[in-house]
């Protein structure tokens, strides 16, 4: 699975690092970053929970 955000949509609200922190971190610049791509199938589904309930939507997963 590859995991992506749209930073520039981001508005720093840090539910995906609460749901995935082995995934997702809030970055220097107050946004949320993917530093690591999910390589279990736990950190699949929470990438996967996470994107569901971004509420604005910038965080894509494929494959």
């Amino acid at each position: 699975m590859q995991v992506t955000i749209d930073r520039g949509g981001c508005i720093s609200c840090g539910l995906c690092e609460a749901t995935c922190p082995d995934v997702f971190r809030i970055a220097g610049d107050g946004l949320a970053e993917v530093y690591h791509q999910p390589d279990t199938a736990a950190q699949e589904a929470d990438s996967q929970e996470a994107a569901g309930g971004c509420p604005v939507s910038v965080i894509h997963t494929e494959g």
